[in-house]
């Protein structure tokens, strides 16, 4: 489990935030404790607010005294109404806040059930409740709480942190902005794109696409983004979200900044021929697009395709999941651009592979020859310069799948070819 802690000057605020999701029934109320009780049970954010007066009027200069804690169990684990109540009285007053006016609210608006917890971190004496070291307690009363109940915890989920599972926007299942941050403030984080074109083709598997909008601020041009959940048809099925809505990550500064570092990154990287030899390899083996794109999914890789009007291919981007790299097909090389998957699906001209001729020239003779006189230079290759997912492949086809080994022979070969010319030329 994990626990949120929010500071604020705003009751108004985090009581309505809450308010808000009872209104669309994505919440509840599941405990009260020094809250004003009403006739009919229902609640207002008014009333609510007005079991927090005595403390807030008596608080003497905590600038914050307003709390907002949520409290996140594993959605795997099957949490009732009961234990949440109880795990939340536990929590409070683990913390030093068991005697506070506080307000248990469970949201359902997502697939992870969790409570929030409004309160306030002044006494009814207006002194500031101890926060001391409260992170590290947090953590400490967090795995606690999990023993007690029987809850996965965080801890042994950690690594999967590393390895994100992030889930398409459903625009049918509500709470839109939610599903959408979800998404948005952590994709940057664990994907490299270089282009506005790459990252729309990214978000797109999740049901997202962003638009850059222009403005003007006292004569001064601004640019920024909104984004909007996709239908199953790829329309737009919601109302703009700004940008600022999702966190800096998904600013059109932030984002720009996160292209020229992936273009940094990328440049020349064994990476980055990986993909592409792994595509080439694809490409080898089937003779049209849903081939192509089943394939790909094979290899951990998505191929997101853009087509105007007429149905003419203009842009093709690839995805790989198992690098985190996202590449324009031109980027990769001209056999993997929008042109040649155009010639190849519209016209029916396959778009020649080079690492796959059927005729060996005359350097690739020399460049094998090499090879298989020199075994301790196979040896070294397959051990040190050998991407993994080649390890395997057999020695026939070596030179033309290894990129990093490939541009070294090639190299050598070119410097033996100049020699030759100057030796003609004496």
């Amino acid at each position: 489990m994990i626990a949120k802690i929010g500071r604020g000057s705003s009751l108004y605020g985090a009581l309505a935030y809450n308010y808000q999701k009872l209104e669309k029934e994505s919440a509840q109320v599941l405990f009260t404790q020094k809250i004003i009780e009403t006739p009919d049970g229902n609640y207002s954010v008014e009333q609510l607010s007005r079991s927090f007066e005595l403390h807030l009027l008596a608080n003497r200069k905590t600038e914050k005294p307003v709390l907002h804690i949520s409290l996140n169990p594993d959605p795997k684990d099957n949490v009732s109404d009961i234990d949440f109540v109880n795990m939340a009285q536990d929590y409070m007053k683990q913390m030093g806040y068991g005697n506070q006016p506080f307000v248990v609210f469970k949201h359902t608006d997502i697939d992870r059930t969790h409570i929030h917890i409004v309160s306030v971190c002044v006494d009814a004496e207006g002194r500031k409740i101890s926060d001391k070291f409260e992170k590290r307690r947090s953590m400490a009363v967090c795995r606690t709480l999990e023993k007690q109940y029987g809850l996965i915890s965080a801890l042994e989920k950690k690594q999967e942190v590393h390895n994100p599972t992030f889930k398409p926007v459903e625009y049918k299942a509500g709470d839109i902005k939610s599903q959408m941050a979800s998404v948005l403030r952590h994709l940057p984080i664990y994907y490299q794109f270089q282009t506005f074109g790459a990252y729309n083709a990214l978000l797109s598997l999740f049901n997202i696409t962003a638009q850059e909008v222009k403005g003007e601020y006292n004569g001064i041009p601004k640019l920024g983004l909104v984004y909007f959940a996709l239908n199953e048809k790829g329309e737009k099925a919601s109302s703009p979200f700004k940008a600022s809505l999702f966190g800096k990550n998904a600013g059109f500064t932030q984002l720009q900044s996160h292209y020229e570092r992936s273009r940094i990154n990328l440049k020349d990287s064994p990476t980055k021929q990986s993909v592409k030899g792994r595509i080439e390899s694809v490409m080898q083996a089937v003779s049209n697009e849903s081939e192509f794109k089943k394939k790909l999914l094979e290899e951990g890789m998505n191929f997101v395709i853009r087509r105007n009007a007429e149905g003419r291919i203009y842009g093709v981007t690839f995805i790989d999941h198992k690098s985190r790299c996202v590449c324009n097909g031109s980027e990769l090389g001209k056999n993997l651009s929008a042109n040649s998957f155009n010639d190849w699906w519209n016209n029916s001209r396959k778009p020649e592979n080079p690492a796959y001729k059927s005729c060996v020239s005359e350097k690739e003779a020399m460049m094998k020859t090499e090879i298989d006189q020199s075994p301790n230079t196979l040896d070294f290759l397959r051990k040190e310069n050998m991407p993994h997912a080649y390890e395997q492949n057999s020695f026939d086809v070596l030179g033309g799948l290894l990129p990093q080994a490939q541009d070294y022979e090639e190299q050598a070969f070119d410097n033996r070819m100049k020699r030759k010319v100057k030796r003609r030329r004496l």
